[in-house]
């Protein structure tokens, strides 16, 4: 506990000493947290599609070839029986959207819907500040619904939960509203384009779309 309290004091009066060395250390742990982060979102969204559609549906689905996927599909066969398996993809989709929901409503009600435009509503009108219970109810519904089967994709979690680590990192170290955005901006930015594997791709977003002239 001593090495961890000395490190952080360190940390923190380096932040203090400079703006270049302050945004060179915080874009540092920035990026290492949102890339934990998104590592997180990644394996809890294969281990709820394992749970629910691989083990329950007997159903497999295409995954990307960069991950190590292959984007054929693996299901039972549709006849004019149905098989039974295939009938409890909507019942997997509907345990998963139950879960999913119980946990937005009753922990953090802002995680509901697709993430962006709750990200871009704190940079604009909530000085970037996130709670920080954020980003795990977000990466556990989100995982709930896209792994049980639900029409969804990366991009809005993955965004509104490493916004999520930017705000946490820049309370960590009483930075200015200022900064908080920033900092939430290139939260946004790591996260996309770790889960993207984009990492251009990802700091363009960052910057485009937030909506500011003068960022």
């Amino acid at each position: 506990m001593e090495h961890l309290a000395a490190a952080k004091s360190w940390i923190y009066n380096q932040v203090k000493a400079g703006e270049i060395r302050k945004w060179v250390i915080i874009g540092v742990l920035i990026g290492i947290v949102a890339g934990l982060g998104s590592m997180a979102i990644y394996y809890s969204f294969a281990f709820f599609n394992y749970l629910f559609l691989e083990k329950m549906a007997n159903v497999y689905l295409p995954q990307p070839g960069a991950s190590g996927g292959t984007t054929s599909i693996s299901a039972p066969v549709f006849t004019f029986f149905p098989s039974p398996e295939l009938l409890l993809i909507p019942v997997s989709t509907t345990i998963g959207g139950i879960l999913s929901a119980f946990l937005v409503y009753r922990y953090a009600p802002e995680t509901e819907g697709h993430g962006t435009d709750a990200a871009i509503d704190a940079f604009h009108n909530k000085d970037g500040k996130i709670r920080r219970r954020v980003p795990v109810i977000k990466t556990l519904a989100s995982a709930l619904t896209i792994g049980s089967g639900g029409s969804a994709g990366r991009e809005g979690p993955t965004a509104q939960i490493a916004a999520g680590f930017g705000s946490f990192i820049a309370d960590l170290f009483h930075m200015s509203d200022r900064d908080r955005r920033i900092a939430m901006a290139s939260g946004i930015g790591a996260g996309i384009g770790s889960i993207f594997m984009a990492p251009l791709g990802g700091a363009l977003l960052s910057a485009e779309i937030l909506y500011r002239r003068d960022f």
